[in-house]
């Protein structure tokens, strides 16, 4: 049977964890399938094989593609026709199995969309970079909050110089969930999340910290060159960091604040950032995505709401709903994945793709993103003031 053209059909993916216990494999699923390009073909599901196996009955997949290990995934889809088999694959295990099957992935022909952080270590990150440009297929890392329609305004208002020179920013990511020792309950996300074994180096600062970082460079179009970290367990019998608080100093000479924390009693997932330049300032909060504030220094302040015909071609080409009709998390999670389906039905062996021009996170953000948690964790055992983010 001759292979249709990815242009043509949906494209197959198979996913990497996301079993019956899984909080974030569901979303994924869910927002791969918002845009009806994508179905779920396969999947090793859970490192318990019966786990696995329910998790595929449940999701009505095959049972002869429903795997007990990702190694047995990939060496087995690898061999089937090219009609059928997967296209790329979604990591979306812990933190401590993002780099082996997103390696193997790539090292057998498949392209990769993996939760962040992107490794457990800026050394397994650099990995996956080389594997990426020796190849030349496509990582897509799962920054969520730079796909709200908003955010992507945000960025094109500073683009645009409409701010003037960005002096400014401040961006927080306080959570109450962690509040106690709910590792010491049973709960699993709290248990893996709270463990260095799995969790990686980094705790608040690895798992949001990132995002608020990610969200500030977005945006500011600047990335962070130098930081002063200090990191804290609050509560009493956690192994790893629940809070954080650093200064923060961009490459365009903005000066800003950045904290993270999950230990923030009554908090839910209040992501919200400001920027502020020469001629005035703009504001946006998570829990409210579809609304964005500008504020000027000589005229009334501005709110700008998604949905509406004056906003910038790029943010109404991600804005799935009409004014007043809300969309949130799912619907931004579902524009990374449109973003990263379009690179990958342009594709060819051999022609190198510029996610840039897609608007998606990807492997380069990831390497960022864990040279920032390692940075931190250094400047919050370090007695210096500053320490410089490596190139």
């Amino acid at each position: 049977m001759k292979e249709i053209s990815k242009t043509k059909r949906k494209l197959r993916m198979g996913m990497v964890g996301g079993g019956l216990t899984s909080f974030i494999g569901p979303v994924h699923r869910k927002a791969a399938g918002i845009d009806g390009e994508i179905e779920l073909v396969c999947g090793a599901f859970s490192i318990i094989p019966e786990e696995s196996v329910e998790t595929g009955r449940l999701l009505y997949l095959n049972p002869n593609r429903v795997y007990n290990t990702y190694q047995e995934m990939f060496e087995r889809e690898k061999d089937l026709p090219a009609e059928e088999r997967m296209d790329f694959v979604s990591v979306v295990t812990p933190n401590h199995v993002h780099f082996g099957p997103s390696k193997m992935a790539l090292e057998n022909g498949f392209h990769v969309m993996v939760e962040k952080p992107i490794a457990f270590s800026l050394e397994e990150a650099k990995t996956l970079q080389k594997l990426v440009g020796k190849t030349g297929l496509l990582l897509c890392l799962t920054h969520t909050y730079t796909g709200y329609p908003l955010v992507k305004e945000a960025r094109h208002i500073v683009a645009t110089n409409q701010l003037g020179k960005i002096r400014k920013v401040y961006v927080e990511y306080p959570q109450g969930w962690l509040s106690t020792l709910l590792e010491g309950t049973g709960n699993m996300q709290a248990s893996w999340r709270t463990d260095p074994k799995q969790s990686g180096m980094g705790g608040a600062i690895g798992d949001i910290g990132t995002h608020a970082a990610n969200l500030a460079e977005y945006i500011t179009g600047s990335d962070i060159s130098e930081i002063c970290v200090m990191l804290n367990a609050v509560v009493k019998g956690r192994r790893i960091d629940d809070d954080c608080s650093m200064l923060v100093k961009f490459e365009n000479g903005a000066s800003g604040v950045l904290f993270a924390t999950q230990v923030a009693a009554g908090e839910e997932n209040n992501l919200n950032i400001r920027v502020y330049g020469e001629k005035g300032g703009l504001e946006w909060r998570q829990q409210d995505p579809n609304t964005l504030i500008l504020k000027w220094l000589d005229k009334p302040t501005e709110i700008v709401r998604a949905g509406q015909k004056y906003l910038s071609d790029h943010a109404k080409a991600f804005t799935r709903t009409p004014a007043g009709h809300p969309e949130g998390y799912l619907e931004a999670f579902a524009n990374i994945y449109r973003a990263f389906s379009r690179a990958v039905r342009d594709y060819k062996p051999g022609k190198r793709i510029n996610p840039e021009k897609y608007d998606f996170p990807d492997v380069s953000h990831g390497v960022r993103g864990m040279n920032f948690v390692t940075t931190a964790v250094k400047s919050a055992n370090s007695n210096r003031k500053w320490i410089k983010l490596k190139k």
